[in-house]
C-alpha cells in the first residue's frame, strides 16, 4: 500500500519542466532584487571597493549584467545556460570581494555568513546544467 501510494505521488509530481521553471524563478527572481537595488541605488560602493583593491572602478557596472540582465534572461528562459554561468561568475567575484573573510563565519542568527552567495552560485550552476526546460521563451522549436 505504501509503495503504491509513493509511486502514485512520484508520478503526479514528475514534471521536470515545471521544476526547472520554479528553479529559474527562485534563482533569477531573488537575485534580481539585489540587482535592482544596485540599479536604482547606484554601484558607487562597489566601485569604491574595486578602487581600494587597485582595480578600475568602472568595472563595477558589470554587476548590473550579472545581477540584472542575467537574472532576467534566466527568469524568461532566454540564453538560460550562458546567463546562469554569468550569474555563477558574479557570485565568485562577490565572494572574492566581500565574502572571503566570512567563509567560515556564522551571522548573528547562526546562519552561514555566505549562504546566499553559495545558494545563488549552486542554484545558477544547477540552472546551467539543467537548462530552461519547456516553459521558456527560448525553448527549442517542436520540430527539432
Amino acid at each position: 500500500m505504501v509503495k503504491s501510494l509513493l509511486t502514485a505521488v512520484n508520478e503526479k509530481l514528475s514534471c521536470d519542466d515545471l521544476g526547472k521553471l520554479l528553479l529559474r524563478l527562485a534563482v533569477g527572481g531573488l537575485m534580481l532584487f539585489h540587482g535592482l537595488h544596485k540599479l536604482f541605488g547606484g554601484v558607487g560602493f562597489i566601485s569604491g571597493m574595486l578602487v581600494e583593491k587597485g582595480l578600475p572602478g568602472f568595472i563595477a557596472y558589470g554587476v548590473l549584467v550579472g545581477e540584472v540582465v542575467a537574472p532576467i534572461l534566466i527568469i524568461v528562459g532566454l540564453f538560460t545556460r550562458p546567463a546562469a554561468l554569468v550569474l555563477a561568475f558574479t557570485m565568485i567575484v562577490a565572494w572574492l570581494m566581500v565574502g572571503m573573510g566570512e567563509t567560515l563565519a556564522l551571522d548573528k542568527v547562526g546562519a552561514w555568513a555566505i549562504e546566499s552567495l553559495v545558494y545563488f552560485f549552486i542554484g545558477s550552476l544547477a540552472v546551467a546544467f539543467l537548462g530552461a526546460g519547456r516553459f521558456a521563451v527560448g525553448k527549442a522549436p517542436a520540430w527539432r
